[in-house]
This record gives C-alpha cells, structure tokens and sequence, in this order.
C-alpha cells in the first residue's frame, strides 16, 4: 500500500516563500518577549501589532494558494467539509482537562494530502470554529498559526507503511501537543500574572532568566493540559487512524486532485455520435 497521493494544494514557489515569512513572523510573535528590548516597543502595543501582522500573513498564504491556482474546486471542497468537522468535533473537548479532538484530523489529512492542505486546513479549521463556539480574540491568530504548521509539518514526515505509520503519526501528534501548548502559553504569559510573582515576565531580564521563568511557569500551569493533550492525539491517531487514513486516500484517489486537464475539439465520428 502506497503512503503518498497527489498533494491536494500545490505549494508553488511563490506560496513557499510567503510561508517562510508567516513562520518567521510568527516565531517573533510567539518569543518576543525573549527578543524585544525594553523601550523599543510598549508592550500594549506590541502584541495587537505582531498579532494583526501574523493574521494578515496567514491569510495571505490562503489566499495565494488560491490565486496561484493551488486549489481546485475538488480541493476546496474536501477543505470545506474537513474544516466543518474540525468545527464540529472541537466543542466535544473544548480543552477540558487538556483533551483537544481536532489535531488528530488535521494530522492525518496533513499526512495525506499534503502539507499545503495541512497548513490551511489549520488555518481555516480553527476560524471557522472560533465563529461558531464564540473563540474570537486576540489569542485566534496564534491558534490558527500553531494549527496551521502541525497540519503542515504532518504532510513533510518520512514515508512509511501500516503500523509504522500510524506510529509514527500518532508520535508526532503527541510531540505537537505538547510544543502546540508550550508556545500557545507564550500568547499570554506577559499579561497573566503579578510582576511581583517569580514566574511573572519582566522585561529587561537577561534571556537566561527570562527563559528559566517561563519554562518554570509552563511546567506548573500548562503541564497537565498538554499531557492531556498529547495523550488524546496518540490515542485517537492509534485507534482511528488506520480507518480514517484509508478513507482520507480512497477520497484522494477517486478525486485526483491533480490530474492533468485536456482539452480536445471534437472529431467527425464524435459529431455523428451526436
């Protein structure tokens, strides 16, 4: 059984530069805490500024996708209907105790049909279910770029056949929500605590204690959710996988999404068909 389709998205060359900038962009986003000296920017401001930036960029990556023909409408359609189910399986966890029910989707379908697919998929996925569960806020942008490069990533992960492969994946999906939670803490870490508190940002420290406090404040506040959340994705992955991988592929294959179009004018035994 083979383990690769067509890719559902065409990443041009165009689109891989501007993710490489909405990457970039967005790691800035999420430390900089770590990489912005005191002074150079308020810190009421910075962050709705590296927000509004990355929101923008992310955006941009869909939308060049689309104008560079990268998604067809047989595409656009499987990205509609996934993005529906994202939408509709994330209020059964909601987070709660750490258990999140979209990555699993978005790993698999990365793994299947591409890292383009994967990267919007994340995008759009946690949009639209931002608009229906009321999650709209300044901390969308940094799920949206988080779930956006855990789909994408799936799609670059070494071949790999039957149960390796859903190992792999489901370790994968483990290691994401752990470092998905990590940095989604960093979104709100300058603001949440009292800066006489030992865990609290303060700016102008040294990157060694700025490091030591966050990490120290990750471990006590976020290291049961992500457990959670690892956990939820290797199970899920490792008992649905296998059925939603051959299903994912069997849709893959009956589409095409990337066979060629030819176009060809009638002949005379064609027209007296007619």
């Amino acid at each position: 059984m083979t383990t690769r389709t067509a890719s559902a998205i065409r990443l041009t060359p165009r689109a891989g530069v501007v993710i490489a900038l909405a990457a970039f962009v967005g790691l800035v986003a999420f430390f900089w805490p770590f990489v912005v000296a005191p002074g150079k920017l308020g810190s009421s401001y910075a962050p709705p500024l590296i927000f509004g930036v990355l929101l923008v960029l992310v955006l941009c990556v869909v939308l060049s996708e689309i104008a560079e023909g990268g998604i067809n409408s047989k595409a656009l359609a499987m990205l509609g209907v996934l993005s529906a189910v994202n939408a509709a399986l994330r209020p059964l966890g909601a987070g709660t105790a750490g258990i999140e029910t979209v990555f699993f989707v978005l790993v698999l379908a990365g793994r299947v049909y591409g890292p383009g697919f994967g990267f919007t998929l994340g995008c759009t996925s946690l949009f639209t279910s931002a608009l229906i569960t009321g999650g709209v806020g300044p901390w969308m942008p940094y799920q949206m770029f988080g779930c956006a490069f855990v789909g994408m990533l799936a799609g670059f992960l070494p071949p790999a056949t039957g149960r390796r492969e859903v190992l792999l994946l489901a370790v994968y999906g483990s290691v994401s929500g752990y470092l998905f939670g990590f940095l989604l803490n960093l979104s709100f870490w300058p603001f949440s605590l009292d800066p006489g508190s030992s865990l609290a940002y303060l700016p102008g420290l040294p990157f060694t204690e700025q490091w030591h406090r966050y990490v120290a404040f990750d471990l006590a506040t976020s290291l049961g959710w992500d457990t959670g959340r690892a956990v939820t994705n290797f199970v899920c992955i490792t008992l649905a996988g296998p059925a939603v991988l051959t299903t994912f592929r069997r849709a893959a294959r009956r589409a095409r999404f990337r066979a060629p179009v030819r176009f060809r004018s009638p002949d005379a035994t064609d027209a007296g068909k007619v």
